[in-house]
Formats: C-alpha cells, structure tokens, sequence
C-alpha cells in the first residue's frame, strides 16, 4: 500500500497548527494510497512546545524536534531523511505548510499525476484563472515571484509558471535522487529543489493550487532578503553529478 508522507515545518504557529493538522487528517486519498504525517519542530519557543504537546496528543503522527531553529529549508532536509528511512519505493512525499497558506484539500490533486505513473515530480501553482490576487502585499509578492520563476525557467528550461508554490509532491525515487542537492536552510531551498528537478530531468508538471496568503503582521516570515537569496541560489543553479 502506497504512502503519502505529509512533511510539515512548523515554527511556533500556534493559532493554525490544529487547524492545519486536523484538514490534513481529513484528505481524502484515492485507494490505495495512505497518509503519514512528519511534523518537524524548528526550534519553536518553549511556550509553543506546550501548545505542540497538547495539540499532537493522540494523533498519529511522527515529530521531530530541531533544538534551534534552522530555517525552512533545513526543517525540510530533516522530515526528507527522516521519509527515506522509512519510506518505500512507491511511496511518495508533499511539503505542506503550517500557516493556513496552502490548503491540504489540493493533496489529492497533486497526487493523481504521479499516481497515474504520468509524473516524477508536482509542482503547485497559486496563479491563474483560479486566484485572485487582492491587496498590495500578494501583488507586490506576485511581482517578484514572476520574475524569480522567469530566471529560473530560463536557467533551468523549464516552463513553470508558479516556482516558489511550496506545495511540491516528488516520488520517493526522485526525492532519493536530488535529497543531496538540497543545503539552503531558509527559503532559498525553492528554487533550489527546482534546480536540481530540471538537472535531472524528471518528468514535471505543475498543478493548480488554492492560496490564502499571509501579511507579515499575521506571522508571514518570508523577506526581502530571501528574495535576494533566491537570486543568488537561481544564478548558481545545480549541476547534475553522478
């Protein structure tokens, strides 16, 4: 039987964590695919431990706890090896974000290529037909990430529309092959993961996905500096080694 392991970096998000466990609990997978979660820890403040304890209390789920925090990018290489311990050839592994952003109702959707044997790789897309963008923060988000994914697909040769949607689904085999490429520890593991699935070429495709962004007053914690940082991981982009 298949698995979907659900891998979600988790830094004090206590007014969401409940809710984004609890939707993630009810997705519905087609047979005869079943659901893990890995929740990882990034160092969140002891105040949120508490809430953390108390929310996962009876929910079957694995935690891994980061000491310190590390950023994004490393809590994803931590739940990633933890996945390819345990994880099997068929299975297949999604990042899902604990803020609220990304609704885990998309899971079976991005699920189906792959499913199908069709795809190696899913990649979310928040822009379309299907998103309207209000507010001047998510346009001026919008902005930059178009040109971020322009970069990357000029470099990369690909033809993405939505680059830095966090909602990618890999097979269990292609996260196995591109897991080494990944040493971003912030949001500079996007392009990056981008990067390394153009390397090898892997069979790509990108799926529509809901999106309910955040402003940095409600705990958004990507910057300017990241976006500069994507820069820079994009213009070294990766090389595929043996």
């Amino acid at each position: 039987m298949p698995t979907l392991h659900v891998v979600i970096p988790v830094f004090n998000e206590a007014e969401t964590l409940a809710t984004i466990l609890d939707r993630v609990q009810a997705v519905s997978l087609p047979a005869p695919w079943r659901l893990n979660i890995t929740l990882v820890d990034d160092g969140s403040s002891p105040n949120f431990a508490a809430i953390l304890e108390e929310t996962i209390a009876d929910r079957p789920l694995d935690l891994i706890r980061h000491e310190h925090n590390q950023g994004k990018g490393a809590a994803l290489r931590t739940g990633f090896d933890a996945v390819l311990q345990c994880g099997q050839e068929g299975d297949a592994v999604v990042v899902q974000d604990a803020d609220l952003e990304y609704d885990p109702n998309d899971l079976a959707a991005l699920l189906e290529p792959i499913s199908q044997g069709n795809v190696d790789a899913v990649v979310g897309t928040r822009w379309g037909p299907h998103h309207r963008i209000q507010g001047l923060w998510p346009r001026l988000h919008r902005v930059v990430n178009g040109l971020l994914t322009v970069l990357s697909n000029r470099l990369t040769g690909l033809r993405l529309t939505d680059m830095e949607c966090c909602q990618k689904m890999l097979t269990m085999p292609t996260l196995r092959t591109v897991r080494h490429h990944l040493t971003e520890d912030r949001f500079g593991v996007e392009p990056q993961l981008i990067a390394a699935l153009a390397a090898y070429r892997v069979r790509l495709q990108e799926v529509p996905v809901s999106y309910h962004p955040r402003s940095t007053r409600e705990g958004k914690k990507i910057g300017w500096q990241d976006g500069v940082r994507a820069l820079l991981v994009i213009a070294r982009g990766v090389r595929r080694t043996a």
